[in-house]
This record gives structure tokens, sequence and C-alpha cells, in this order.
């Protein structure tokens, strides 16, 4: 096993496919994990080598691995320290007729790598994967996706170390596409510069893109103003396939040529599809870009499943916004009694490392069983919850708070959301507001504050996000309904722990540390009306 703790770039990917040639089990570490998790990791998988992308990447590896330590090879040059090209040239004075004898005897199903899931739910596991799960869904994915071959070029920013980002990265290298590496800090200068034509992404980042063009309106005065927020609505409600009347369908002509176009620019003028997985994404955001031109495929996944379970077809005719897609080729779906989401074929893992008990639980009957909750409308799935994330409020009824939280967030004012209230009358929720729009709201209104946690707390923004939350409330059963509410003055991420590297809720974290809130709201206090 050889652990690989980097940034996105080249040579991560060359150290990636090198392990793959000599039959070595990679281990990919998120460059953000913690120390705790590091050592918990290399230990429980054995690592007798390593490949460290800096100094602090290099300096965490040590320490994790202090009691049994292992060679650490860095991927960029630095004097004195040892470099993964030690190896490649040492590799070049060996036995390449050794190394083909070595390559052609690796079978299908060995394990090619070993990722460690996010621990939303407790320790991470070792998710254990193999050649034949990889080559299955890039062969699955060029089939779906229908990628012009040798004429494309990709950006590449989500973390190598989870299987969507690397199963990508091969998926590009079959269609021949360029892969140019990059991070999300440096998207938009990256996008400027390789004018792209596709990326992978999570619902976070079009989040982030959203942010700043609705940020923009505060800048701008007068008609200016008034059009371009007219647009940014317009966009909003986008509808790709649909037959649009002629006024309707200047209303976008003219939204196009006067401020779309301008986006469109903005993200390097020629991307054209965007992947999107790892969470739900709000339909708003799936609109505003199929506005713009650009084709969003959102899809569902799991690392067990190589990642890619079902997606969104890449043609306006078959997309449907708001659910996950159709199963990939190649992979069966069925659904449990209760609603899970049963996964068969060659993209399903070999199982958990060291940890039988736990694979034969969830490879039951020849079927991965993804402890999510869906159904299957005209043949596209629709993800409602997830099974170990639903509980019961002491009237005994059930509440699926991921259906209830996706649905919080189609409101402009709203990014995060969690629902809290097992063993409680009803369901509450703990809110991030979407500080951008909320801030351009408050300007239009004359609201002053000095800070966002006095902006958070002012009557009016209170009562808008009340509004919002009774507006959602009748899509569901009065059991359903949020009756309180608390805002938070900052958003949860990953490096306080709040959110796994792939930015799902570390509920139980976040539970925690907001514990006198939420206790707060179950006080004898007034519920909404």
């Amino acid at each position: 096993r050889v652990a690989i703790a980097a940034e996105n770039c080249l040579e991560w990917a060359l150290v990636d496919l090198a392990l793959q040639q000599i039959g070595a089990i990679s281990v990919p570490l998120y460059p953000t994990c913690t120390l705790e998790d590091a050592r918990y990791i290399l230990t429980h998988a054995e690592v007798k080598l390593a490949f460290a992308g800096n100094a602090v990447q290099q300096e965490k590896l040590e320490a994790a691995m202090a009691e049994a330590p292992c060679p650490v090879f860095r991927l960029d040059e630095v004097q004195g320290a040892a470099s993964w090209r030690a190896l490649l040239t040492a590799g070049k004075a060996g036995d390449a007729g050794e190394l083909a004898r070595v390559r052609d005897a690796i079978a299908p199903d060995q394990v090619f790598t070993i990722i460690y899931t996010s621990g939303t739910t407790g320790r991470a596991k070792g998710v254990m994967l193999t050649h034949r799960n990889l080559v299955s869904m890039v062969v699955s994915t060029a089939k779906h996706t229908g990628l012009p071959r040798g004429t494309c070029r990709a950006v590449s920013f989500l973390p190598l170390s989870h299987i969507f980002e690397r199963a990508g990265v091969h998926y590009y290298l079959h269609t021949g596409t360029a892969v140019y590496f990059s991070s999300v800090d440096q998207l938009s200068a990256t996008l400027s510069e390789v004018r792209p034509h596709t990326f992978s992404a999570v619902p976070r980042v079009l989040e982030k893109v959203y942010d700043k063009l609705a940020g923009k309106a505060r800048t701008l005065n007068g008609m200016t103003r008034k059009l371009y927020i007219w647009a940014l609505h317009l966009a909003e409600q986008y509808e790709p396939g649909k037959r649009y009347s002629l006024a309707d369908r200047a209303r976008y002509a003219v939204a196009r040529q006067l401020v779309y176009n301008k986006w469109y620019q903005a993200m390097g003028g020629e991307l054209r599809w965007i992947n999107v997985g790892s969470a739900a994404l709000q339909p708003r955001l799936a609109r505003l870009f199929w506005a713009c031109g650009v084709v969003v495929s959102e899809g569902y996944g799991m690392t067990e499943s190589s990642p890619v379970i079902a997606a969104n077809p890449f043609n306006a005719k078959g997309v449907r916004i708001g659910t996950v897609g159709v199963p990939m080729p190649g992979v069966e779906v069925r659904f449990a009694d209760d609603g899970e989401i049963l996964v068969r074929g060659d993209n399903v893992m070999a199982g958990y490392y060291k940890e039988p008990e736990l694979t034969a639980e969830t490879l039951r009957d020849g079927w991965l069983h993804t402890g999510d909750i869906g159904v299957m409308e005209q043949g596209y799935i629709r993800i409602t919850d997830r099974k170990k994330e639903m509980f019961k409020t002491s009237n005994g009824k059930y509440i699926a708070p991921q259906a209830i939280e996706n649905k919080l967030k189609e409101s402009a004012f709203i990014d995060q959301v969690m629902v809290v209230g097992d063993g409680e009358k009803f369901p509450s929720a703990l809110i991030v507001p979407l500080f951008e729009k909320i801030r351009e709201w408050c300007a239009e209104q004359g609201i002053r504050y000095t800070s966002d946690q006095e902006m958070t707390l002012h009557p009016s923004v209170h009562a808008l996000i009340e509004r919002e939350i009774k507006r959602f409330n009748h899509f569901f059963g009065s059991w359903e309904h949020i009756r309180k509410f608390t805002l938070l003055d900052r958003p949860w991420c990953v490096d306080q722990g709040e959110l796994a590297p792939t930015l799902k809720l570390r509920r139980k974290v976040i539970a925690e540390r907001c514990r006198e809130l939420i206790e707060r709201m179950y006080a004898h206090q007034p519920e909404l009306a």
C-alpha cells in the first residue's frame, strides 16, 4: 500500500498510473485531512511508502507514521528532499521486460486502490476498488456522455483523492481529452486561461459562481441593475427542452445577448458540459447554467460504486432537473421494500478493507445496499433521503431531513440547512443564510448592521427567512413542517470539521457544537404560525 497526499497535479496522476502498472495499491489522502485521520488511515492500511505534495503534507505524513516510519517522496522539487523523480530515474535503468511481465500478470479483479470514506457517520472505512471497477466506470461514462474524442479540454480541480475526480481523469484520458490541473481557489483564473469544454464539480462550486453573480447586482445602478436582476431571475426559471412561446423566446434572447453571454465568457467562453455530483444540486443553479448554454448533468453515486450509479443525459430533451438521472450503462438498480437503492454491476467495490462483517452487511445477495432512499420516476431516479439520517419525532412520525433540507435550499436566501428534532415534538432547522443575497436584500430595505452576526439577528431578516420556511412547508406533511429555526452567522466548512471533504454535513459534529442553540429552540418559545 502506497499513500498519496497532495493537491491535484500532473505528478499525482503519473504516480497513480505507475502504481497501477506494478500492482501496488494506492491509498489517497485528502490534502485537508487532520493528523488524527491521517494516522488512522496510514496505520489501518499498513502503508509502506508515501508521496507528499509539499512540506506541510510531508510533515503530516511523517508525524502520522512516527511509530512505523516509511520513505516519503516529494512530488514538488525541493533541495534536500527525496524526490519522486529518483524513482523515475531508477525505473528507467531497470528491466523493461520485467515491468511488462508484472503489468501483464495483474488481474482485473485485483485491488488497485483503497479509498477511505469521509466518515460522516463514524470512523472512515477503506473501500477496496479493483481495476475492473475503474475500467467499467470509465467505459460506461464514455458511452453515457458521448464526449467528442480527442478534441476537448478539461479542468481537474476536485480532489484526486476522491474517486469522483480520479475516475473523471481516467475518463478524460480514455477519450483523448486534455487535462489541466487546478484548484477551487484558482478556478476563475484557470477558466479564463484554459477555456475548458468540461469539468466535474460539486454543487458548492456552482453555488459560489451564483453568489458572485448575485453579489455583482449590488455594484450596479439604475436600469443596468434592474436588467441584471431580471435576467438572473429569468435564468432561475429556465427549463431545458421546453417549447417556449414567441414572447418567452424573445425575453431569453434579450437576456442572453445582454447578460448571459457575459457570464458565459467569464467561464472561458467554450464551456459546454459540467458533471455535478456528491450532493444535491439546487434546481435554480442547474437552470441558470442551462440558460447560459452550459449542459449541467447531475448524477448520483458513492465511493463503493466507483462512483457513478446514475446521471442525467447530456442533452436538453433528456435531462430531468431535480433528479439524478438514469442508471449508467451496465449498472443495475432496484429498490428494497423500504425504498433503499440497491446496485449491481462491475462498478461495485470488492469490499471494505479488514471489515468482513461490514462488507457482508453492505454487499448482500449480490447487491450493494447504498443506504440512500429514492424513487424511480419514468426511468429517472430521485433521491429522497439517507436511510441512516432519518429520525423519529416524539409523536412517532419519521422525518427525512435531507428532503426538507434540499427543498429549503431552493430559496435564494438560504445557503446551508440541517434539520434536527430526533425525539422532539417537531423538526427545527439550523440555517446558514446566503449572505451575499441577504446583504443585497438588506441594502434594498435600508437595513443597517455592523457584522454578519448582527445581520442574522435583525428582526426583518428573521422574518424574511420565516416567510421562506412557511412557503416551503406547504410541500410537506404537517408533522414535517419546520416549526422553529436558528440563523447562524458563518457557513459550515471542511476546515472546522463540520463538512466532510466531499462537503456533506457531519451532522454529529454540527449537532454537538450547536447543542445549546438546538436546546433553546425546544425550550418553551413560540412556534411558527
